[in-house]
């Protein structure tokens, strides 16, 4: 068993801040509070430690006239979480919630410190922290990212460039040993030292965590502007839900005039024999939405069997089918079709069928490639007998 399964992890997670950097006339609740990417700031600064399942609990210290936390709570909904009184500042927030943890937590077990203004921590980061500390003895471990910019301090005289090489910018959580922690809190107490982060109360009592590499990504909201930068993070970073489909639809050659592509009509000595307009192009991309939306093929849901479909123009199904997608949340991401056939020659009719297929499924019509090929008068394509279609595209949300 690793030092982390033996020694067990209770987070404390300061929410107590009133926002005075933060707070205005519009926007006039505290930034732990505040509205990013569908839920609140501690919401999303909460999740990946209510998440790891190492972490065994997760204590919460909180304004006594907090009226906004219940309701945050709720929507959580995680037996995981606690609540204590929060303090002055944040230093003293975090002294109450070890206060809390005293009948609980052991001398030596992990206690791990978050910004309940820092959304955008990632679960493989926590992940590292926590495997960094159980990996030895440690007096605890600090998520840094390193300076990469050109630093300058002001002096009375002007600026002058401060040397960067093995500076960081210290990230949260932070993680230290429950006796540890508690003693080098009480020691700045004492002395009356204002301290930033946990990690410099801990070197005030000679103690010396380890760096551990976290991401840029992982911001602070400090101001409102931040709120913009942290929902991009969000949402670049979000696991978004792809479907891939694949379709094929082949139609043998018969009497007429012309043959129907992509819902263009394209003269040519013979027709299809078919039930509807017998347009393979169409047919392909339907079977491969459906097949990326799970919903079966077209046969399924549009039979050769039942006369309503004798004729039909098949942009009707694959109107019919991009509803379903979009039902389902998802759009087109793009669309690839490959004709198959030795005659006609479609290149001349690219753009319009691509057109036609990218306003039935409601995308831009980029996102609609079409091209063809022979199969070198191989087989009953070669041999002018008919003509195929393969579709495959990606849907997202």
């Amino acid at each position: 068993m690793t030092a982390v399964a033996m020694r067990r992890v209770w987070a404390i997670v300061p929410a107590a801040g009133r926002g005075a950097r933060f707070v205005s006339a519009t926007h006039p609740i505290p930034k732990q509070y505040a509205p990013l990417h569908g839920a609140t700031v501690l919401e999303w600064s909460l999740r990946a430690i209510l998440a790891e399942p190492r972490v065994h609990a997760v204590v919460v210290g909180l304004a006594p006239d907090d009226a906004l936390w219940p309701s945050v709570a709720a929507r959580l909904n995680s037996r995981k979480l606690q609540t204590t009184k929060g303090g002055v500042n944040r230093q003293d927030t975090v002294a109450n919630g070890l206060e809390f943890l005293s009948g609980q937590a052991a001398a030596d077990d992990w206690i791990l410190v978050h910004d309940a203004a820092r959304p955008c921590l990632s679960a493989g980061e926590l992940g590292a922290l926590l495997d960094a500390v159980g990996a030895g003895n440690c007096a605890g471990a600090v998520l840094a990212a390193p300076i990469v910019d050109t630093v300058k301090r002001e002096l009375d005289s002007g600026l002058t460039t401060v040397d960067r090489q093995g500076l960081w910018r210290a990230l949260t959580p932070q993680v230290f040993p429950y006796a540890l922690l508690r003693h080098a809190l009480e020691e700045a107490a004492i002395a009356g030292a204002a301290v930033t982060d946990e990690a410099q109360a801990v070197e005030r009592v000679g103690s010396r965590p380890m760096l551990v590499q976290g991401s840029p990504f992982n911001v602070k909201v400090t101001s409102v502007s931040d709120l913009g930068l942290a929902a991009k993070i969000l949402q670049m970073t979000e696991e978004r839900p792809m479907r891939v489909g694949q379709g094929f639809d082949v139609h043998a050659f018969g009497e007429g005039d012309h043959v129907i592509l992509g819902g263009v009509r394209i003269a040519h000595p013979k027709g299809v024999v078919a039930h509807s307009d017998g347009d393979v192009v169409i047919h392909a991309l339907c079977d491969a939405v459906l097949g990326a939306l799970g919903e079966g093929d077209i046969g399924q849901h549009f039979p050769d069997s039942d006369p309503r479909y004798r004729g039909t123009d098949s942009r009707v199904f694959l109107r019919e089918v991009a509803a379903r997608m979009q039902a389902a949340g998802l759009r087109l991401i793009n669309a690839d079709v490959t004709v198959l056939a030795e005659a006609p020659r479609i290149a001349k009719h690219r753009d319009a069928m691509a057109a036609n297929l990218a306003a039935d499924l409601g995308a831009s019509a980029r996102l609609v490639n079409i091209k063809a090929t022979t199969t070198e008068r191989l087989g009953f394509i070669g041999r002018g007998e008919g003509l195929a279609a393969l579709a495959s595209v990606l849907l997202g949300t």
